[in-house]
């Protein structure tokens, strides 16, 4: 599986982003996707997670209510809707696709990563 995250870019405080993730290889509809982060001297955090049929959902406490993970299997793509961004979410952010069908925000359950997509958010 390879998976190419793109959408990223500048904004200010306050505005708003898609990021987009498909995927090539191999179907994304049976198994659950994530979204990870990774600022500047920091370690990689987790986002945001669907399960495989979107039924399911789960976000990090600091971009609940303003992150929005969804996907469309039949485009073999996951989307992050990003709203109300912060200086804080300024970092790369990596899609990934876990090795089981219901949602993890576990790092080590995700065996394929994409090559992480800058977002960089002004203050």
């Amino acid at each position: 599986v390879q998976l190419q995250a793109y959408g990223g870019g500048l904004v200010q405080a306050g505005g708003s982003l898609r990021l987009s993730c498909a995927a090539s290889g191999r179907t994304l509809s049976r198994a659950a996707m994530g979204w990870f982060r990774q600022a500047p001297g920091k370690e990689r955090e987790f986002v945001a997670t669907i399960s495989w049929n979107g039924a399911r959902r789960d976000y990090a406490d600091s971009v609940k209510g303003r992150f929005t993970i969804s996907r469309d299997n039949a485009k073999n793509t996951v989307y992050l809707q990003m709203s109300s961004l912060k200086p804080e979410d300024t970092a790369v952010y990596y899609c990934a696709r876990a090795v089981m069908p219901e949602l993890t925000t576990l790092p080590s359950a995700y065996a394929y990563w994409g090559q992480g997509t800058q977002v960089t958010v002004s203050s």
